[in-house]
């Protein structure tokens, strides 16, 4: 039972993450292999508050977002002018600075020996519910003019451009909305595990919430959830087979990219599938 738990907290622990990364590539269409940077600042600095500083938990993690997203704002400024690919190969560079730097500020972080101390706070209860609230703000987010135009750029830059949306600002909000959730994650998973090092953090876990998001489908917010649920759990259930895990893994994420493009539920949403399935039984009945 513990095991269960432990599985479906850190399950939901990266839908939060997970979520951000939607907005940014999904909804956008820029990629960021820094993102796991702006987790490790919001786990280090939530920690540093209430474990040095002696601040309350909530106090604390909203500190430590608030921090994430001004970081994520200098960041961001002169980097979403870039063309998509850049966008990538800075954030990727940003965030093995932040790794370095952890690595050498021993007296307040702990250095590569990690950040030991941290109580406790984080519940499969806490968890869940910030899995469900951050999924819900996405989507309203999604829906509203801010995320319509965020596909808008996505299609096509210079004509979103041409109709008058200001493309840096709606590219910076998502930037930032995406580094608000992501650093949020940190500070759950920090408060859950108890230590946090700098070798968490690193650029392959970025890597992974993208390969998360494609798998389930980078269209569809639904389809980056089950793929965030089903590729978080893989490891665990595949744990007796350790040796062949990676292997697996890779061949699962191949098999989806060669033979599903779009993902596992393409473009579709959760109400889609069920609109679709009333129509066929309605158009089953008319034809009875």
């Amino acid at each position: 039972m513990v095991l269960y738990t432990n599985i479906f907290t850190q399950i939901c622990i990266t839908l939060v993450a997970v979520a951000g990364v939607y907005v940014l590539t999904g909804l956008t269409g820029m990629f960021s292999l820094g993102q796991a940077a702006f987790m490790a600042v919001g786990a280090y600095v939530s920690g540093i508050f209430v474990v040095k500083l002696g601040l309350p938990f909530p106090v604390a993690c909203i500190g430590a977002v608030v921090i994430a997203v001004g970081i994520g704002f200098i960041v961001g400024i002169p980097t979403v002018r870039l063309r998509k690919d850049y966008i990538s190969l800075v954030t990727l560079g940003f965030g093995e600075a932040i790794t370095a730097l952890l690595n050498r500020t021993t007296k307040l972080t702990g250095g590569a020996s990690g950040f030991i101390g941290i109580p406790k706070k984080t519940t499969a209860l806490l968890a869940f519910t910030s899995a469900v609230v951050a999924i819900l703000l996405v989507n309203w987010f999604k829906k509203s003019k801010y995320g319509r135009q965020c596909v808008a750029i996505r299609g096509d830059e210079l004509a979103a451009k041409a109709m008058g949306i200001n493309v840096a600002r709606i590219k910076i909000t998502a930037f930032l909305l995406s580094v608000a959730f992501t650093a949020f994650s940190g500070c759950l998973y920090a408060f859950y595990i108890t230590y946090v090092d700098p070798s968490i953090f690193g650029w392959k876990k970025s890597a992974d919430w993208v390969i998360m998001v494609f798998f389930g489908g980078v269209n569809s917010l639904t389809g980056s959830i089950l793929g965030a649920t089903i590729l978080s759990a893989l490891p665990e259930v595949l744990r007796g087979l350790a040796n062949y895990r990676s292997i697996i893994y890779a061949i699962l994420v191949l098999l989806i990219i060669n033979f599903k493009p779009s993902g596992i539920m393409g473009e579709y949403e959760l109400p889609d599938l069920f609109k679709r399935r009333k129509g066929r039984t309605k158009l089953q009945k008319e034809e009875n």
